[in-house]
């Protein structure tokens, strides 16, 4: 008698079923690597801001002095450098790839940002250009007014057309930069009382504008549209602002290849610096942002760590940071530079005497 010993016999295979669930495999698999290529390919709705060039407002744009004065203007020399920092930002017609959105999204000096926060109301490229050259010509305008302000000269302003709103009771009537002489029959003091005397009439009828437009005047009658938010309230489709009136003559020579209001506070200070004895910087490579007002109020930008890193770039050893951006300023490296505080442009100047005079000097920083 044998002993019993077990035996394995090989499992049951069917051939062709196998090769149809192989089949099946390798085509899921293959689906999930094209789904997941797609994906990466597909724009979304985000934009990148990514570090841009500086540029020293003390010295050339485009071959040109930054800022060139009238005759008989006495400028005073300068050091070092003033820097205004840019943004590079993905244009309103330009598409995303995922891909790209997540690869910017782990680059510290990249902020990825909702497309709507940069262009709202699907904002075309075209418009996008045209909002960012009159940013840019009003920073010119606000920072000239403050600067001469600061240095001592007086500049008076007059109330005018900052824009004409599309579908307004103003358009092919009044067009931006239009000096608001009368409404009706009565000067207005500034730009609250033009929107006063218009607010106040009855919508649907008639008022009476008197602007200069390149040195003429001319009057134009426009009927009153009720306001979108308040029926009671007449409106003619214009945003107002301020256009001043300068002792002496200075012209910016940035051109249009940038846009926007954040250079302001740098733009200021190129020219306080140019009109006054001494050196703001001390020799030093300053840089910074901030919007301006005309009568020297900084205010808060977009993109202060993109700033930053571009400042960084350009070697500054001081960076200019309006007082509302101090948090962000500190959510990262801080690239070596000091970061000075600034809420006005007389406190921008009091700091950068203090330390052109001793490096060492405490003077207000984001902390």
């Amino acid at each position: 008698m044998t002993a019993p010993f077990a035996t394995t016999e090989p499992p049951v295979t069917d051939p062709a079923g196998m090769s149809r669930r192989y089949a099946t495999l390798v085509v899921a698999a293959l689906s999930i690597v094209a789904l997941t290529c797609v994906a990466f390919l597909i724009p979304v709705p985000y934009v990148t801001m990514q570090p841009g060039p500086a540029f020293n407002t003390l010295g050339q744009f485009d071959g040109k002095p930054m800022f060139s004065f009238g005759k008989g203007i006495k400028t005073y020399p300068t050091s070092g450098s003033l820097d205004f920092t840019t943004v590079s930002v993905t244009r309103a017609d330009s598409h995303v790839p995922l891909s790209e959105a997540v690869r910017s999204y782990f680059d510290s000096n990249t902020a990825v940002v909702p497309k709507s926060l940069i262009y709202p109301d699907r904002q075309s490229a075209s418009d996008s250009t045209v909002e960012s050259a009159a940013q840019l010509a009003s920073s010119k305008d606000t920072s000239q007014a403050a600067a001469l302000r600061a240095a001592g000269y007086k500049v008076t302003s007059v109330p005018a057309v900052q824009s004409v709103l599309k579908g307004g009771a103003s358009v092919g009537k009044l067009i931006a930069g239009d000096v608001i002489d009368k409404v009706d029959s009565v000067k207005p003091a500034n730009a609250t009382a033009v929107a006063s005397a218009i607010s106040s009439r009855k919508s649907g009828g008639k008022v009476s504008i008197t602007v200069t437009r390149d040195g003429a005047q001319r009057t134009v009658n426009i009927v009153t549209k009720p306001d979108p938010k308040d029926k009671t309230k007449a409106r003619i489709g214009i945003s107002l602002g301020e256009k001043f009136v300068y002792p002496i003559d200075i012209t910016n020579n940035v051109g249009s290849e940038i846009g926007g209001p954040s250079a302001g506070s740098m733009f200021a200070l190129a020219i306080y610096d140019k009109l006054t004895p001494g050196s703001l910087t001390g020799g030093k490579r300053v840089a910074g942002t901030g919007e301006i007002t005309g009568d020297g109020a900084v205010q808060p930008i977009g993109g202060i760590r993109q700033k930053m890193a571009g400042a960084s770039a350009g070697k500054a050893s001081i960076f200019l940071v309006p007082t509302a951006n101090c948090a962000e300023a500190l959510k990262g490296d801080n690239f070596g530079m000091t970061l000075v505080r600034i809420s006005t442009l007389k406190s921008a100047i009091s700091a950068l005497e203090k330390l052109s005079a001793n490096q060492s000097t405490k003077v207000p920083t984001c902390n």
